[in-house]
């Protein structure tokens, strides 16, 4: 008797070959084909998937939903895209390990506007405890990446100062450990303060040390290094894979709107890097929209000192007129701000930042400003960030997969929150033909599986667990747009994890089947 049995669908098992017809039996979160025809097979469940594609559950390389799934853990924009499992901890920020609960509650109020909050007071501080709270709790899988942000404020704090040679032992003892705890490698975000107050060569040791452990480097990379050249910011993070050993993964990778030189470059870079014997892979997403915390805007100095250090920069006069001459205005258009929780703003949300100073007789400096003092920092921004033109040969690259940076708070989050993943099948694979769907297929599946490490996940193969997408080729489709954000994608009528389902013809069941999936551990 089996857990469940899935039924005349056509098989697409995640490794870019054609699909096949097969039944496929799930005992004990363990799948096994069968090809032979029987009508004797017995089983607790059955799915008829006829007209349908069974394909592995999705795998999203770049989630923000670390903190806030543990507040809506049925994860209701995600997983009805077919995503079973995320990496969290992306960008250099995640929210383990903290020495005391006070700098772990300071780490979490300085980005929130990128990560949000937990329901309650985050009340772990070690890698381990933190993936303590993800078995059994959600409805996808949880990975789990460490940020080099946490890591320098165990060691040198918040303030912007060179790490000494002993400080870097100190970092790389912490990196060790959290990869012992089930961490899965390093990742910065060298926009965001402390983390991006590390110079190279300190990378290249952190990196050195996650990759001794089975580790690879996962990199929002520096964009102030564009002003030596547009791959700058590219080439470090080339440079760190190279002389640490690490493998490197390069992050919604993509070519911005404001970007000179050809699209082509961007990729020639990967290849080359690869052609040195290099390895390296990166992610992009499917919508031309951007988004994250708008106090990424503010000069770094702003937040050399930790969040109590920003709060008082943002209240000083005489720091208002400077950051003001140091940002300008093209880094304030296009700006599409959400996440408002003080009543008196909640009428500005989803508005254009030019528009909101509008409305309140200002400029859009002094807006941001006392926009940013009254929601406390967690101010969330969608803007126009990708050349949506070129985007289409980064999706089909052979080096690329798909992620979503999605993050799920405010009333407009970006859309493709919502909508990343369907948004491939339907548009780059059905409608405009930029890649078959069995490569679709191996992007989001068995290649982030192999990046991330993942032994027993990604494929549809005998032995392997029950994480699993059924949708119509020929319906499925997202609404989610950025001025309607919210709306699920159709055609993704059954998603299963870890042999349990999760959706069921289109309803949520509201079974918390995720589990935290520990590196040098059995998943």
């Amino acid at each position: 008797m089996f857990d469940l049995i899935i039924d005349n669908g056509l098989i697409i098992d995640g490794t870019g070959s054609p699909g096949y017809y097969g039944k496929i039996a799930i005992n004990d979160n363990k799948l096994s084909i069968i090809r032979e025809h029987t009508e004797d097979l017995k089983s607790k469940s059955y799915i008829d998937a006829s007209n349908k594609i069974v394909s592995p559950g999705f795998i999203d390389l770049h989630s923000h939903a670390g903190l806030t799934i543990l507040g809506e853990p049925h994860h209701d924009p995600k997983i009805r895209q077919g995503v079973t499992t995320e990496l969290v901890g992306i960008d250099g920020i995640s929210h383990a390990p903290f020495k005391t609960q006070d700098e772990l509650h300071k780490y979490i109020w300085l980005d929130s506007g990128l990560n949000g909050y937990p329901p309650l007071p985050a009340n772990w501080l070690t890698v381990a405890e933190l993936l303590n709270q993800y078995d059994n709790k959600v409805a996808v899988n949880i990975a789990y990446i460490l940020g080099n942000s946490p890591v320098r404020i165990w060691t040198i704090g918040w303030n912007n100062k060179p790490a000494s040679k002993s400080d870097i032992n100190n970092m790389q003892s912490v990196v060790r450990e959290a990869m012992e705890e089930g961490a899965w490698g390093l990742s910065t975000g060298l926009d965001y303060p402390p983390g991006s107050y590390a110079n190279t060569e300190e990378l290249i040791k952190l990196a050195e040390t996650s990759a001794k452990m089975g580790g690879f480097y996962h990199t929002h990379t520096r964009a102030s290094l564009s002003k030596k050249g547009y791959l700058e910011p590219w080439n470090e993070a080339i440079e760190i894979g190279h002389k640490s050993g690490s493998p490197v993964h390069l992050t919604h990778y993509r070519q911005s709107v404001q970007s000179k030189g050809s699209h082509l470059d961007y990729l020639q870079l990967v290849e080359d890097a690869q052609s040195n014997g290099m390895d390296v892979t990166f992610d992009c997403y499917s919508y031309p929209y951007s988004g994250t915390a708008i106090s990424i805007v503010l000069p770094p100095w702003t937040k050399d000192g930790g969040p109590e250090k920003l709060i008082s920069v943002l209240k000083d006069t005489n720091s208002r007129k400077k950051m003001t001459k140091e940002i300008s205005n093209d880094q304030l258009k296009d700006c599409w701000l959400t996440n408002f929780n003080n009543p008196k703003n909640k009428q500005y949300d989803g508005k254009l930042l030019e528009h909101i100073a509008e409305l309140k007789n200002q400029s859009v400096h002094e807006t941001l400003f006392d926009l940013l003092l009254e929601e406390n920092l967690g101010v969330s921004v969608v803007g126009l960030g990708t050349n949506q033109h070129t985007l289409p040969a980064f999706v089909s690259h052979p080096s690329g997969m798909i992620a979503s940076d999605a993050i799920l708070f405010g009333e407009y989050p970006n859309p493709r929150s919502y909508g990343c993943f369907p948004l491939v099948l339907a548009e780059f694979v059905r409608a405009e033909k930029h890649l078959k769907l069995p490569e679709a297929i191996r992007k989001m599946t068995s290649f982030p599986a192999q990046r991330l490490g993942l032994s027993d996940r990604g494929l549809i193969k005998d032995g392997f667990k029950a994480d699993i997408v059924i949708f119509d080729p020929k319906e499925v489709k997202t609404y989610a747009t950025r001025d309607n954000p919210k709306q699920y994608p159709i055609g993704i009528d059954y998603v299963i994890v870890n042999g349990q389902i999760i959706i069921d013809n289109g309803n949520n069941t509201g079974i918390l089947a995720g589990k935290a999936l520990r590196r040098g551990k059995l998943t």
